[in-house]
């Protein structure tokens, strides 16, 4: 085991989303710490230039590094698309992001190589996990689809409100149509809506949630490394936020699926943020 065993897991994400990717680290893994920052002044990402985004996730990363982390898990699709070769290549952590690992669980679960892809626009636009699957999947066919209402819908808990199941419904009918049999939820937010994806895309089609299986790689790293923490207890969470920790901690707790704590404000410094 490496001395650096005991320190915590880093996670990243532009706000809230995120947090679903913490529950999962949590659940897998529960002797070992986090350390948390959701960059909630500069909330969304996805609209944001590719190179403002790159720059944005080296300060996340360069915040939770000086906490001293082991391991760093970017639990932002948008950051990952545009930053995750870059972090990889310039930090001296282990670093994983959460499209890979969505990535491979689906290239494995496809019998059909038909894969619908849920997200963000700016996810969506990137290509990301187009790209990743056609790695994978000789012949894939990929049909992506941007839900940009499935974000507030989240946050603000309407999981099962008919208003939501309506907006499903119109999301999802292009991806009903080209009889996919996987579908990956390409955002943080959308395993809290995973009800409403299961209902309308029927019982034959597998949903792979991208934070579950960052955590499964995350796990795997950690092992490999020696880096897994031999604490007996529970891990402790950190949580750090660069703008509203309250708004944070009161809709972070549905992403949680517990309460969250205290929730400390985190500005990134004057120097840091040009």
């Amino acid at each position: 085991m490496s001395h650096g065993a005991g320190l915590p897991i880093g996670v990243f994400d532009s706000g809230i989303g995120g947090l679903t990717v913490v529950r999962e680290l949590a659940r897998r893994l529960p002797e070992e710490s986090i350390v948390y920052f959701g960059d909630t002044a500069r909330v969304p990402y996805g609209p944001k230039a590719p190179e403002t985004i790159r720059r944005y996730s080296h300060e996340a990363a360069e915040l939770l590094l000086g906490r001293g982390v082991k391991a760093l898990v970017v639990a932002c699709n948008t950051a990952t698309a545009h930053a995750i070769d870059s972090l990889a290549e310039s930090l001296d952590v282990p670093v994983v992001g959460v499209v890979e690992p969505g990535v491979r669980a689906a290239a494995r679960a496809t019998r059909s190589k038909r894969v619908g892809v849920l997200g963000t626009v700016g996810t969506i636009g990137s290509g990301v996990y187009d790209r990743g699957l056609r790695r994978l999947v000789p012949g894939v066919q990929v049909f992506a689809q941007a839900c940009p209402l499935f974000v507030p819908l989240a946050e603000e808990g309407f999981g099962e409100h008919e208003a939501s199941r309506l907006i499903a419904e119109h999301y999802l009918a292009p991806l009903r149509e080209m009889d996919v049999d996987v579908v990956i939820l390409g955002c943080t937010h959308y395993p809290l809506l995973r009800g409403l994806v299961e209902e309308s895309m029927g019982p034959g089609v597998t949903l792979i949630d991208s934070g579950a299986e960052t955590a499964a790689e995350i796990e795997r790293v950690l092992e490999a490394g020696g880096l897994r923490s031999s604490a007996a207890d529970a891990g402790e969470h950190t949580f750090l936020v660069s703008d509203s920790p309250g708004r944070f901690r009161e809709v972070g707790s549905r992403f949680m699926g517990r309460a969250l704590g205290r929730v400390a404000l985190q500005p990134l410094d004057e120097k840091v943020v040009r």
